[in-house]
């Protein structure tokens, strides 16, 4: 008898189901691993079996170890195959080629210590091993000792004695750093202050550097060179007010004073002013030029 077109369905709906379930349990059958201890209905028809052995051999996920190896090695020159026998992870000899290909190199055993991942314990069961070859060391070494003690005295100027003196208006850079106290930067705080001033009248005005070191001052003497002074009847507000004693009020109360009375012949005539007190004008006195 013809199966109606319904029924078809049906029985073409369970034997998709019947497969879908035999492909499942096949497939959890072949890929889980077996537990100490369980059994299947496959055991029960099988012969007893000693559980001594059973036990002793448990089915358990296993990784096979390996003992790393302990032989001399070189980690500026060792290939992967000899990192990896001493027990190095795949990703820290990596690391080592890295490092190496970037230039770096591994000059003492300590070196080594810094690789990443490395454990203490591994260090230490390495270190007697570390080799490094002569090759590895700085250049420096191949210098003879009587030419290491040469000194570069550009860089580090041989520093005056007690009792030595040189003339802070001409003095540049390079021999202010031969004062003891003075390096780079105050050499150049003094130059530039000296530019701002006109020169120095006073050893003393290097006390209006910020932090300058008081027992540099030993050693300098201020000479009879020349000043280069302020024409004040001439410079403007804004040429007047770059000089380091004169701020915005006191340049504009001398143009002003230009302006009204005519040109100045004495700092004096400023004295009246509250701008220009006696302290104000004894130190900007050596400084200004009265010409027209």
């Amino acid at each position: 008898m013809a199966l109606r077109k319904s029924d078809r369905r049906v029985l073409l709906v369970l034997l998709v189901l019947l497969v879908l379930v035999l492909s499942v349990l096949f497939l959890v059958d072949g890929q889980s691993p077996m537990v100490a201890g369980q059994s299947t209905v496959a055991d029960s028809l099988l012969p007893d079996r000693d559980d001594s052995i059973a036990k002793a051999a448990p089915v358990y996920y296993q990784v096979p170890t390996v003992s790393p190896e302990r032989f001399p090695f070189d980690p500026n020159t060792a290939d992967s195959s000899q990192l990896l026998r001493l027990g190095l992870q795949p990703w820290q000899v990596r690391n080592v080629y890295k490092y190496r290909a970037a230039g770096g190199v591994y000059r003492e055993k300590a070196d080594f210590a810094r690789l990443y991942g490395l454990t203490a314990k591994q260090y230490r069961e390495l270190e007697p091993y570390i080799r490094i070859s002569a090759d590895y060391q700085p250049a420096t070494a191949l210098v003879p000792p009587s030419e290491k003690t040469v000194r570069d005295t550009l860089l580090y100027p041989v520093k005056m004695t007690k009792g030595e003196t040189i003339s802070l208006n001409i003095a540049d850079t390079a021999a202010l750093r031969r004062v003891p106290g003075i390096g780079s930067y105050f050499a150049k705080r003094v130059v530039v202050y000296r530019e701002r001033l006109g020169g120095f009248v006073s050893v003393d005005q290097l006390d209006e550097i910020e932090n300058f070191p008081h027992e540099a001052k030993a050693f300098l003497v201020v000479d009879s060179a020349p000043l280069r002074r302020l024409r004040i009847n001439r410079l403007s507000l804004d040429e007047l007010k770059r000089h380091p004693y004169i701020n915005y009020y006191q340049a504009k109360a001398i143009t002003d004073h230009r302006r009204q009375s005519g040109p100045l012949h004495s700092l004096s005539e400023l004295s009246l002013l509250p701008e220009f007190p006696e302290a104000a004008i004894r130190r900007l006195e050596p400084y200004i030029d009265y010409s027209e």
